[in-house]
């Protein structure tokens, strides 16, 4: 896998074939979606198809709601469509039979076109067949082509704002870091000159004082939090290195990333630290809205 892999979940593509005498025509759309989710609209007398399609379409695409309308027309120097009229009434006449015996609705002539066979082309074939499931696969993967460079496009230029957040979040981590109020020594020196300006003339012992003043530095140390956001960030990387479909995981680590940014400004107990904690959290918003795009 490389960068080259990962894909937003948005695109559109058409393909267009001739079976036959029919032209065939593949509109394929893909928009954001919790998982994967193809809806296939195929014309009269091709339902028995949709679960091979569909399966074919999963093996290319990873995630996103992904719908599919293949339509047929007739050449435009083609004769006119026939109906067999045989056909016609005997599929009308079991119809019928169906409705009295159920007492559903009967049957009406725009049901009966549909039925495959009913409608014939010039050579008295059907527009479209299940046996032409071959070619009508090959046009599914003409369009699926198409709908995969679109949403590679679209993937690369989205990989490259999910680095320039990583970016960010990372030197805010080492700013972080680097603040002299987020230092161990620096709290507990911060929190001795608090007790005692508390405390006054108390003969609160020293052991006593120092014991007060450890815990104190424990709670509002904040090293865990800024190791934990320093692998979230080489563990993001590796994930735009590898490619694929990342946008899961990426979702999972900006969640990850939030919770210790939270964590750290609860902790902070200077002015400089929180406004760090704050820039990292309007990044990290940043990186989720973008990684919630990705497959």
């Amino acid at each position: 896998m490389s960068e080259a892999d990962i894909q937003s979940m948005t695109g559109f593509a058409t393909a267009h074939r001739t079976i036959g005498t029919v032209r065939v025509n593949c509109d394929i759309r893909s928009v954001n979606g919790r998982s994967l989710d193809i809806k296939l609209r195929v014309p009269p007398g091709l339902e028995a198809l949709e679960p091979g399609l569909k399966k074919r379409i999963a093996g290319r695409v990873a995630r996103g709601n992904i719908q599919v309308s293949i339509g047929a027309e007739a050449p435009a120097d083609a004769v006119p469509l026939a109906i067999d009229a045989g056909a016609f009434r005997h599929v009308a006449a079991q119809a019928m039979a169906l409705s009295v015996e159920t007492g559903l609705a009967p049957p009406t002539t725009d049901g009966v076109l549909q039925v495959r066979g009913v409608v014939l082309t010039e050579d008295g074939t059907a527009s479209l067949a299940p046996d032409d499931s071959e070619e009508i696969g090959a046009l599914i993967d003409a369009a699926l082509d198409g709908l995969i460079a679109a949403r590679r496009s679209e993937g690369a230029a989205m990989a490259a704002l999910v680095a320039g957040h990583i970016a960010a979040i990372e030197a805010l981590v080492d700013r972080a870091a680097d603040e002299p109020e987020s230092q161990p020594d620096a709290i507990g020196t911060r929190l001795s000159a608090q007790l005692e300006r508390l405390l006054g003339d108390s003969t609160l012992d020293s052991e006593r004082l120092n014991a007060e003043v450890a815990l104190l530095a424990a709670k509002a140390d904040v090293t865990e939090e800024i190791d934990r956001l320093k692998a979230h960030v080489a563990a993001a990387r590796d994930h735009l290195a590898k490619g694929g479909p990342i946008g899961r995981k990426l979702d999972f680590l900006a969640q990850e990333f939030n919770r210790e940014a939270n964590t750290l400004c609860s902790k902070s107990a200077s002015s400089d630290l929180t406004a760090i904690g704050l820039e990292l959290k309007s990044v990290i918003d940043q990186l989720r809205e973008q990684v919630q795009n990705l497959q």
